[in-house]
Formats: C-alpha cells, structure tokens, sequence
C-alpha cells in the first residue's frame, strides 16, 4: 500500500470535467486508487464519489494506492493533480 500526499493545484479546484478524467486516470490501473480527506475515503474509480467530495484549490488530499501497480498508480494519479491545470 502506498499513501501519497498530494495538494490540489488548480486555481479552481476540480470542477466536473477534470474529476471525470481523474476518473478515466485511476481507471487505467488494477489496483484499488483512492482519496482520503479529512474522515472521508472515496474510490478514486467512482464518478459520484468524486464529485461529492468537491475538492478545492490548495487543498490537501491522500492519494492510496494498493495492488499490483500500486506505484505505478500514485505516481499517475499524482501527476494528473498536479498538472491539471494544464488538461
């Protein structure tokens, strides 16, 4: 299993179009991706899940990976959060 902090860099925060291809990036792996805020643990893969955590711009999140391409998957969901503003 590997935790991964990560802050969301997007000025406006991830609105319903950069959360659909986060999805579609966690998708690509086998193993189990997903996000830990404050008390909430959401699956990365799950369209409603992440739109209900509304995530915000300089917040901080946990990204969990665990599985066969574990690193493989943090490393990918990491970039993605880290360079959506440019999708």
């Amino acid at each position: 299993m590997i935790k991964k902090p990560v802050t969301i860099q997007l000025s406006e925060g991830l609105d319903a179009r950069p959360i659909a291809l986060l999805v579609q990036e966690a998708s690509q792996y086998s193993s189990n991706v997903h996000i830990e805020i404050d008390d909430k643990k959401i699956n990365a893969k799950s369209i409603m899940g992440m739109m209900s955590l509304r995530l915000c711009p300089g917040e901080e999140i946990t990204v969990v990976t665990e599985g066969t391409d574990e690193t493989a998957a943090a490393e990918g969901i990491e970039k993605f959060l880290v360079n959506v503003k440019n999708r």
